[in-house]
């Protein structure tokens, strides 16, 4: 399609990075204002845990209606995508999720709130965010791809089964069932509408993501890749080409995270949230340092992160994307368990008298 736009100086590329922008500006602004993560819906108490799950679940809703909705139109198609491939990498898979998990409960964030809370004026957050991008790319094309490769080696055949659409209801029965259980959930879960209006905002800008990669700027003779909304892969480009921006042409992915920075600082800005914020003592700087690099690991070998697995991958009715997710949701949940049991032994009156 984008050839018959009539763009005379702009690329298929230099649009990407535009539209990557444009999606960001409003991802970040959107998350600032909702708090939107997923590990907060999956841990802490009762109430903020429903509530924050409740938006999370209100942005998947709408992103798995409007993605489903544009394939169904005939706008875009998954059958090429990584997503979509006949051999599910089941152990990097579950090894990248439940690393991923592990490491956004040590870190006290995903990768898409962490970069919002760098942009807000939290060093640590910032931190967080290159240190992960430096693991994202040592897994990705440096010291640590030999494993990802070998784990990846380990595969399951499933055809045309690694899609939801192939299983009995087909495509409509499946995107109804996942689209109305999180909508359910999440019109129970006690937030005020506007919190899940902006949900739903941060949702819609999904499918605008596939669409528009996809569609709008196809090009057959200058191809870009087709992807939405995520942070694993686009923090490693972002990384590459802030040091090699003369060799490594900036994309999509570099864009997205450009304009997710912009968006949710000046929000802070203008809401009068922004902050300076740091490590408090080098025990928790290890923390956090442990789960970037967990993260980053992590990311890669799930093949995305809750945003670029769950937000956008799940929509696409993938097998691997829904295992992905879920893997990170138990790894979560189990490093919090842990990560609380450690506090409270260590706050623990000693049962030994001092020598």
């Amino acid at each position: 399609m984008f050839e018959s736009l009539g763009f005379e100086t702009l690329t298929p590329q230099g649009a990407a990075v535009l539209l990557g922008l444009a999606l960001g500006a409003a991802f970040g602004a959107l998350a600032e204002t909702t708090r939107f993560c997923l590990r907060r819906g999956l841990v802490g108490d009762g109430t903020e845990r429903r509530a924050a799950l409740g938006v999370w679940l209100m942005a998947l809703a709408v992103a798995v209606a409007g993605t489903q909705g544009a394939v169904a139109a005939g706008w875009i198609g998954f059958g090429e995508h990584r997503f979509l491939a006949a051999d599910l990498p089941v152990v990097a898979i579950l090894a990248g999720g439940l690393l991923f998990g592990a490491g956004m409960v040590l870190t006290r964030g995903c990768a898409s709130r962490l970069t919002v809370l760098a942009a807000s004026g939290n060093l640590r957050a910032a931190t967080v965010i290159i240190v992960f991008a430096i693991a994202a790319h040592a897994a990705l094309k440096g010291i640590l791809a030999p494993l990802r490769t070998a784990l990846g080696s380990f595969t399951v055949p499933l055809g045309d089964l690694a899609s939801l659409a192939a299983l009995p209801g087909g495509a409509l029965f499946w995107t109804f069932a996942i689209a109305a259980a999180a909508a359910l959930y999440a019109l129970r879960s006690g937030n005020r509408p506007a919190l899940l209006i902006g949900a739903a905002l941060i949702g819609a800008l999904i499918p605008l993501g596939w669409a528009g990669t996809g569609f709008v700027l196809y090009d057959e003779f200058d191809p870009i890749a087709f992807e939405s909304l995520s942070f694993t892969s686009p923090s490693s480009e972002t990384l590459f080409w802030t040091i090699a921006s003369t060799s490594i042409p900036a994309g999509f992915g570099t864009g997205l995270i450009g304009g997710t920075l912009a968006g949710a600082a000046a929000l802070a800005l203008l809401s009068g949230r922004f902050q300076w914020q740091s490590f408090d003592t080098p025990r928790s700087t290890l923390r956090y340092l442990a789960g970037a690099a967990l993260m980053g690991v992590g990311g890669v070998l799930a093949g995305g992160c809750t945003v670029g697995a769950g937000l956008s991958g799940v929509p696409t009715l993938s097998v691997a994307a829904i295992l992905a997710l879920l893997a990170i949701v138990a790894g979560a949940r189990f490093a919090n368990r842990f990560v609380s049991a450690s506090i409270s032994g260590s706050a623990a009156p000693s049962a030994t008298r001092p020598a």
